[in-house]
Order: structure tokens, then C-alpha cells, then sequence
């Protein structure tokens, strides 16, 4: 589950679709504070829409091998495609398929205060 979770870091970086889609399981989904409920195709297509630049600063990564869980600790500077960057610590919660090579689902968790308000600038873009 670490190895999944540090591709996933990586790949989140590097804004790579295609590899990050393929670390989850087809129906998995995705709960964020800025975005809702959302399939993860559809969670990384708007999210990489948004962001400029992303980098990451991993703190620690905690497993729960019984219950198929775990979670990613790390700070987060997020740059928006309209080059605002908007840095914060966030934890992701993972939960995993039973042979633990795919995610299901992904919880992130992170106070929005600070991101919210420039998160907002964004939002015409997503209703055209």
C-alpha cells in the first residue's frame, strides 16, 4: 500500500493521468472538500484542469494492513491554472480493493479556509 500511495504522490505531481486513473479501481471514488463526491476520472480530469503546478512534501504514511486502509500526511503547495498558490497540510485516506493493488476509495482531509476563497475564482471556468 505504500508503494501505491508513493506513486500516487508522484504521480500527482507530475500531473499524470493516465498512470494516477490506473492506481485506482474502476468504479473507486473520491471525496474532497472542494470538489464533493465524485467518480476519480472525473475528480482528476477537474482537478488537473485547475492546477498549474503541485508539490508535495510527504510527512508520513500510516497502513492498516487488517482493514485494507491507509493514510498520507503531507503539505501540499498547490498552484491553480491561474497561477494563485494556495499551500496546506492534508491528510488522504485510502482504502483499498482486497488484494491491495488498487484504491477504491480516497478521503482527503484538509482545513479549505485558506483554499476556498481562491478555489472560488475557478468556478466560472467549470460552468462553461
Amino acid at each position: 500500500m505504500k508503494k501505491i500511495i508513493q506513486n500516487y504522490l508522484d504521480c500527482l505531481v507530475r500531473s499524470d493521468y493516465d498512470k494516477l486513473i490506473n492506481l485506482f479501481a474502476p468504479d473507486a471514488i473520491v471525496y474532497s472538500p472542494l470538489y464533493g463526491k465524485q467518480d476519480a476520472k472525473e475528480f482528476y480530469k477537474k482537478l488537473f484542469q485547475d492546477t498549474a503546478q503541485s508539490r508535495i512534501k510527504l510527512i508520513n504514511i500510516f497502513t492498516d494492513e487488517v482493514n485494507k486502509s491507509a493514510a498520507a500526511y503531507f503539505h501540499y503547495d498547490w498552484t491553480l491554472s491561474n497561477d494563485i498558490m494556495v499551500p496546506f497540510d492534508v491528510v488522504d485516506i485510502f482504502e483499498f480493493n482486497d488484494t491491495r493493488d488498487k484504491i477504491v476509495t480516497l478521503k482527503i482531509i484538509y482545513d479549505t479556509w485558506k483554499t476556498r476563497e481562491q478555489f472560488n475564482v475557478l468556478l466560472p471556468a467549470h460552468e462553461s
